[in-house]
């Protein structure tokens, strides 16, 4: 079971990491920094299923850390989209005028 649990964890973890990579648009590179946030909380509840419950308690903090995450990015992605229009990430340079 827990070989089954880091496989699948390890599959969606690099899925992500491959999705931030190589995308553009930032609610997709959003979704999949979500995605591996994910990926994380499934390897410490199948730890903690084989070593103890602590493993759960870490669950509980990248869950509140990606609540705010989620708030803050989309208060982001929203604020860059009213200003520039777009929220492809190649076309949005702050550092230009």
């Amino acid at each position: 079971m827990l070989a089954e649990s880091l496989f699948f964890s390890a599959v969606l973890f690099t899925n992500g990491v491959i999705v931030v990579l190589t995308r553009r648009n930032a609610i997709i590179v959003f979704m999949c920094v979500e995605l591996m946030l994910n990926a994380v909380n499934l390897t410490f509840v199948a730890f903690a299923q084989v070593y103890g419950a602590s493993g759960q308690v870490f669950v509980f903090f990248v869950m509140t850390v990606a609540a705010a995450e989620a708030a803050v990015g989309l208060a982001i992605i929203i604020a860059l989209f009213r200003h520039r229009q777009t929220v492809n990430l190649s076309n949005i340079n702050l550092l230009k005028g």
